[in-house]
């Protein structure tokens, strides 16, 4: 387990003034369409690549990830427009070709000073993704931002800055590496499919499923002013290889599940966990919310390379104290189940029922599961080097915890939260405890 420390990573970076880059070659002028699957997310996600580079070989990287950037965009032409209402009253993106900001950045010590840091700080990220700030509404804000910062050892950090209704984790890795085969002058392995009417709403809609994961849920164990009465506390937790078989062992003892993976353990844990940590009253309904990929799943299948969020949000639903009273298989199979669920005819309800609704999933009592492990941001290499580490660029939100591959073991994952002071003091003993 590790503390968030704002003093631990503290440095100086010099900022130069944004560029704008702009595609390569001329683009398409059109408004391009958004689905209701990225309608739903348009917030800002930020995220810091790292990457080891020899001293004295990567004094043009600013230069070469510019360019290429100038490169890519031509693929990926929607980047570089701007964020606007449709007549509908929906998202759209106004393709103006106006270019991306672009920041260079140099710092006055050495990546390791942050890249060993096993907890990200916020000091620490504010100085290496770029942001606008004073931005009225989501509106304002551009569709992308970037910011190379070079240290003084030869390494590197990219941060971006990208509102999610663009790109999902798939898409956001994909583009990265685009990006990067463009900066050593290869060919796409995976070229962009941006065309992303295929999900669109059926004519006329038809909700054939509940959609509980928008199911506005009372707060009757109060826990709102458990977070306005106390400090919000960041902490890591590390999960190895042993603390994943405990847990394995420990829901299938009682023979009623097969088998699960690591993603349901974990998740039925945290959920457990977390909530018993808040201490919410044995009747309090509680939910869970995690993305699924979808792109394997629709009839037919999304095309390689789709470019944008081809995602859905599975829910568990139960109450506080079935979650607390009944064994850890209950909590592994609620997950397990909610996977299922999630069928080509379930995603196209799900679609229409945002059509019909234009509902946001309601974060009362509910957790929120955003897992990095499976996404491809380690092949990443614009030249010097694969990337050895990925960041989120801001802590995650009070109802959001984040899985990401741990650096050093394959298969183990690192959980970031945060928490009441008190109720993080519960939770850590509860991830050291085998009473699980």
């Amino acid at each position: 387990m590790e503390t968030l420390c704002e003093n631990s990573c503290e440095f100086r970076v010099h900022r130069f003034e944004p560029v704008l880059v702009y595609p390569a070659t001329q683009t398409d002028v059109e408004f391009y369409f958004l689905s209701n699957l990225d309608q739903n997310i348009a917030v800002i996600m930020q995220t810091i690549h790292f990457f080891k580079g020899e001293k004295g070989k990567t004094l043009n990287v600013c230069q070469v990830i510019r360019e290429a950037l100038a490169k890519v965009l031509v693929h990926f032409y929607p980047l570089a427009g701007k964020l606007t209402v449709s007549p509908e009253g929906k998202l759209v993106v106004n393709c103006t070709g106006e270019g991306v900001q672009f920041v260079e950045a140099v710092a006055d010590f050495e990546i390791d000073v942050v890249s060993d840091c096993k907890m990200p700080c916020s000091k620490t990220q504010a100085n290496l993704v770029h942001t606008i700030p004073g931005a009225r509404s989501i509106l304002e804000v551009p569709l992308v931002t970037f910011q190379v910062t070079r240290f003084k050892c030869g390494g590197f950090v990219l941060g971006m800055a990208m509102n999610h209704c663009m790109a999902d984790g798939v898409s956001a890795s994909e583009f990265l590496n685009s990006w990067a085969e463009t900066a050593r002058d290869l060919s796409l392995s995976t070229k962009p499919f941006i065309d992303r009417t295929m999900l669109k709403s059926r004519e006329p809609p038809k909700i054939e499923f509940p959609h509980h994961e928008f199911q506005e849920i009372d707060d009757i164990s109060n826990i709102e002013s458990l977070y306005k009465d106390q400090p919000v506390e960041y902490r890591s937790f590390y999960f190895d290889s042993e603390k994943l078989l405990h847990l394995k062992k420990k829901a299938m003892e009682d023979g009623r599940i097969a088998g699960c993976t690591k993603f349901s353990l974990l998740a039925a844990f945290v959920w457990r966990a977390r909530t018993k940590a808040l201490k919410m009253g044995a009747n309090q309904k509680i939910k869970l919310l995690f993305a699924i990929d979808v792109r394997s799943k629709m009839d037919p299948p999304l095309p390689k390379g789709f470019f944008g969020n081809g995602i859905i949000l599975a829910h568990c639903l139960c109450t506080a104290g079935e979650l607390d009273e009944r064994p850890f298989y209950f909590a592994v199979k609620l997950v397990q189940d909610a996977i299922k669920l999630v069928t080509k005819d379930y995603i196209r309800s799900a679609i229409d029922y945002i059509e019909v609704k234009r509902a946001r999933p309601s974060l009362t009592a509910t957790l929120v599961l955003t897992t990095w492990t499976t996404l491809s941001f380690d092949n990443v290499d614009f030249g010097w080097g694969r990337q050895v580490q990925t960041w989120p660029g801001t802590l995650p939100e009070r109802d959001v915890v984040l899985f990401l591959p741990h650096r050093n073991e394959k298969n183990a994952i690192d959980l970031i939260l945060g928490l009441p002071s008190s109720s993080m003091n519960i939770f850590e003993e509860l991830t050291q405890t085998r009473m699980w």
